[in-house]
């Protein structure tokens, strides 16, 4: 009887085992390489499931896997999912056959994430559409020249908090907090027309700011990168056990928030050039009526884009200026220059004349790219080729991924790819890089729609920056940079620091 039952337990489990396995053959049979490691069940993802790496480091070693095939396979748990290694095929994915490859991985159940879910980043089909082109409108060049005022007016109150926290002469800061400060009360003021009191050090309002708020989302806790890595990887959890990506307390404060702004407009009808009243005038209707749920989603989308991705991206350039202070030098010699030109005022006009910052950002977005992976479901059947001969038939529902931050560090496409150079950008060299190896908003129709915003947020800041303070490492900040597993943006582990001093 044991015998008979051992037995039965033996073919079960080699059943079992031969039906995972078999599932592994689709790249073999495509003849597309793909790496070993395959653990049944999980595929290539076991590194990423048990949170032993983030996804960059992850796609850069499936990347790095087959460094002269022009794209290569792996395996999401059971799925076959394919990486693509060439300018070439960006292209074609991003751009020329963008109908192929419409829609985003990152998906969310719109009843646990009601505002989140029409997020253009997070939607698909007619609603990204829909979403999509209203925000394109109010990030619209005009757009940008209305918010440059709000945007100095934030960075002279963060010069204000600055002097004062710098009474003793240098203070050491971890960047992306201190950098969280402007960008949330900039989207305070550009996106609702009110205070975020993140400037603020009395305790009771700083526990309502709008930074705090934000931290809200993009916790890196353990728990809540557990979390996100359920949300991306293991969807149907998340639906089982309700979980949301978007903290309720959140939702409900970006909603009580519109209601109430709303509400005042409503009534005493200021006129206001910001995010909030551009949105109403779009969303309402013949009889009057506001969307409100739509005005909230939208003010949110704008949370997202002007708080987290530019704070992240300003805390990766200090550090990069921390550590090369010949670079910090030519940068504040080109501000000066600039601005001597224009009676010592920042204008529009002017930011667009510092093309040495513009080197400064690109480079560094090069070197730390804030979304390193960008993920695309095959939506019609179409067949890939590759520069190098390899041909592959992609059916709908396949994934694909857009490895932007291994094409930066790809030494295919870029020399001294591990040197902060941004030199590399230069008018007379930029026409050199291939426009589809550098992603750090995307291409094509899904490209960034706050990429204006952002950009002018940046240049607005380290124009005010680099002309007051100076700043150098911390010891703190512990090199080489490792990133958290478990976040779907480029985070520093240990955080980066450094000192900061007035001029």
């Amino acid at each position: 009887m044991d015998i008979v039952l051992l037995s039965s337990i033996f073919a079960v489990i080699a059943a079992i085992y031969f039906y995972l396995t078999k599932r592994y053959s689709y790249w073999r049979d495509q003849g597309i390489p793909c790496p070993k490691g395959i653990f049944p069940g999980f595929g290539h993802m076991w590194p990423m499931i048990s949170m032993r790496m983030n996804i960059s480091d992850f796609i850069q070693h499936i990347y790095n896997s087959q460094p002269n095939c022009s794209m290569v396979g792996f395996y999401n748990k059971m799925t076959p999912s394919l990486v693509v290694r060439d300018p070439e095929l960006v292209k074609t994915v991003m751009q020329t056959n963008f109908s192929n490859f419409s829609d985003n991985m990152f998906l969310l159940d719109p009843h646990l994430d009601p505002l989140l879910s029409l997020n253009p980043f997070f939607s698909n089909g007619e609603m990204w559409n829909a979403s999509r082109k209203r925000l394109a409108r109010a990030f619209s060049s005009m757009r940008m020249k209305l918010l440059f005022g709000c945007i100095e007016q934030v960075c002279d109150e963060f010069e204000d908090y600055l002097d004062r926290c710098l009474n003793s002469g240098v203070s050491e800061y971890e960047l992306k907090d201190l950098f969280s400060k402007y960008t949330g009360e900039f989207v305070a003021n550009g996106a609702f027309g009110v205070k975020g009191f993140c400037f603020k050090h009395d305790k009771a309002q700083s526990q309502t700011s709008f930074q705090t708020i934000g931290n809200l989302i993009f916790d890196s806790s353990l728990l809540n990168r557990i979390m996100v890595n359920l949300t991306f990887l293991l969807p149907k959890l998340t639906k089982i056990f309700r979980i949301s990506f978007l903290p309720k307390e959140v939702d409900r404060f970006i909603r009580s928030t519109v209601k109430e702004i709303l509400r005042h407009r409503q009534q005493e009808n200021p006129k206001r050039n910001d995010f909030f009243q551009l949105m109403m005038d779009l969303d309402k209707n013949e009889d009057g009526v506001y969307d409100e749920r739509a005005l909230a989603a939208d003010t949110l989308s704008f949370f997202l884009d002007g708080y987290e991705t530019t704070s992240i991206t300003l805390s990766f350039i200090g550090y990069q200026l921390a550590r090369h202070p010949q670079v910090l030098q030519k940068l504040r010699e080109e501000v000066e220059s600039v601005l001597a030109k224009h009676d010592g005022r920042m204008t529009y006009e002017s930011l667009e004349k510092m093309t040495y910052m513009d080197q400064v950002i690109s480079e560094s977005q090069r070197l730390y790219t804030v979304l390193a992976v960008m993920p695309k479901f095959c939506t019609k059947e179409i067949e890939l080729k590759g520069s190098d001969g390899l041909c592959c038939r992609l059916q709908p529902g396949m994934m694909v991924i857009i490895p932007a931050h291994a094409i930066h560090m790809d030494s295919k496409y870029w020399l001294d790819v591990e040197t902060f150079d941004p030199d590399r950008f230069a008018a007379d060299k930029k026409t050199e890089i291939d426009k589809y190896a550098f992603l750090p908003f995307g291409k094509g129709p899904r490209m960034c729609v706050g990429m204006r915003m952002g950009i002018l947020q940046m240049k607005v800041f380290l124009a005010t920056f680099v002309r007051r303070y100076t700043l150098e490492l911390s010891p703190k900040t512990q090199l080489p940079l490792k990133m958290l597993p478990g976040t779907v943006m480029t985070t520093p582990a240990s955080g980066l620091w450094a000192t900061i001093k007035r001029l």
